[in-house]
């Protein structure tokens, strides 16, 4: 049940981070040569991964790019914030902003926290066996 809630919430992130990039595209990233193409890029990353993390369970790639989609895109907003991203600079002052390191951190700890789930119990990582009821230890 835990797992079911967490993969819900990365579905939920990565879909709104799309979502959230696709309304900064429209509103002004679209006039931009370099930055625009990589918010579409953002779009359809964030749905391809979404539909992945949603349908394929048997595997640990999509728990993983969500991770990964996360932290690219939140470094990203980090250096526009910092230092310029592309001649960006961001304040975080739009809700637009807001929305998106809210989504972008619900990817990477509950993805995180699906990869931990899966590899809680594998033998060959070092986590431990969990045993039935009734079975000897």
């Amino acid at each position: 049940m835990v797992g079911w809630g967490l993969r819900i919430l990365v579905v939920l992130g990565l879909l709104g981070s799309a979502w959230v990039h696709l309304i900064v595209w429209q509103d002004w990233a679209r006039y931009d040569d370099v930055v625009g193409p990589l918010f579409l890029v953002n779009v359809g990353a964030g749905a391809l991964l979404a539909v992945a993390v949603a349908i394929w369970r048997g595997h640990w790639l999509p728990e993983l790019a969500a991770v990964g989609f996360g932290a690219a895109t939140l470094l990203a907003y980090v250096l526009s914030l910092t230092v310029g991203f592309f001649g960006v600079e961001e304040q975080f002052r739009t809700d637009e902003e807001v929305w998106g390191v809210v989504t972008e951190a619900a990817c990477i700890v509950g993805g995180a926290a699906l990869l931990a789930l899966r590899f809680r119990h594998h033998p060959r990582l070092g986590g431990r066996r969990g045993t039935r009821r009734g079975a000897r230890a």
